[in-house]
């Protein structure tokens, strides 16, 4: 079996193949690996350290998906560290999409029990918008594998609706996020929240409308929380093997960046021709909703997750959805 430095010699640099043999070596002595890779992401977690990174350097990105399987809590003060990094930065630490496939998760599956790093981010007006969504996808992450109770993260969400998150043009991006967020964990009880948040312009409706809202209603608690525990984007870091190794940066016969995220569609309707939806409801036509007012979708609305329709190779969130 591969030693130590001979583990971290293997994951230092990107070869255009997934170093499988000393992932696998990796995981077998974790514990004499893990200070190692805890050192590497202490190293490039210092302000301005990623000026002076290769550009084939790809060990903090083993290191993290790694240090996540491990349930490592000392790395995720180290993952807050990075998060309130300049968003350039994080691409050249970790590639590009890393921000929005992968980070939520990192920080969720490194969560030592205080959430004083994930709000700092979140709250922190200077950082960029994809790590502070991040963010709050960790929070309904921590709730899907049982972290947290839901009524602790509604409660943050309210606290942040109540003034916690400013009310501005330039945190529309984060707005929709939070509202999609609380969506996923079933909205019934921030719904004056939301519908006030839409009365401000605070929301893109085309990420997410009072029609999605006003549908989540309609299909109960239940129905919301199994669709979301079956929702590969709120899952913890379980298999480094299968959840890094499909990257298109570990195969060369994909030309994508580094950090090219192969996505499975993680947002198919769980209530597609479902016989309880309400008559009003339709992917493809205008429809009215009681609650929060009335919207209309031309066309089928693109899960956040999915690929952006218009060709780009990114999420839609970060892309046309932005």
């Amino acid at each position: 079996m591969m030693e130590v430095p001979e583990i971290i010699e293997a994951i230092r640099n990107a070869t255009g193949k997934f170093a499988l043999e000393a992932v696998e070596a990796a995981i077998a002595r974790r514990e004499e690996v893990t200070p190692a890779l805890l050192a590497i992401l202490e190293d490039v977690a210092r302000p301005g350290a990623a000026s002076n990174i290769a550009p084939d350097f790809i060990a903090p990105l083993y290191s993290a998906y790694l240090l996540s399987q491990f349930r490592e809590t000392r790395a995720h003060p180290v993952m807050v560290r990075m998060a309130l990094l300049p968003e350039e930065e994080l691409e050249i630490i970790f590639g590009e999409d890393f921000v929005t496939s992968s980070l939520g998760s990192i920080l969720a599956s490194t969560f030592g029990g205080d959430l004083t790093g994930i709000k700092s981010i979140v709250e922190d007006e200077a950082v960029n918008p994809w790590a502070r969504g991040a963010a709050l996808d960790s929070l309904v992450t921590l709730f899907n594998c049982g972290r947290l109770s839901r009524e602790e993260v509604v409660e943050y969400f309210r606290e942040l609706f109540s003034g916690k998150l400013a009310r501005t043009e330039e945190n529309i991006e984060l707005w929709s996020q939070l509202v999609a967020n609380v969506d996923e964990l079933y909205p019934e009880e921030l719904l004056d929240e939301i519908e006030q948040a839409y009365e401000d312009d605070l929301v893109n409706q085309g990420f997410i409308g009072p029609a999605d809202i006003a549908r989540s209603m309609a299909a109960g608690r239940d129905k919301v929380l199994a669709r979301l525990a079956t929702n590969s984007t709120h899952n913890l870091i379980n298999d480094t093997i299968k959840e890094l190794g499909s990257w298109a940066c570990f195969h060369e016969d994909e030309s994508q960046s580094r950090g090219g995220y192969s996505s499975d569609l993680d947002d198919l309707d769980p209530f597609e021709e479902d016989e309880d939806l309400p008559d009003w409801y339709s992917n493809s036509t205008e429809y009215v909703v009681d609650r929060l007012g009335t919207a209309k979708r031309i066309e089928p609305k693109v899960g956040r997750n999915e690929p952006c329709p218009c060709g780009s190779g990114k999420k839609y969130k970060k892309c046309c959805g932005a």
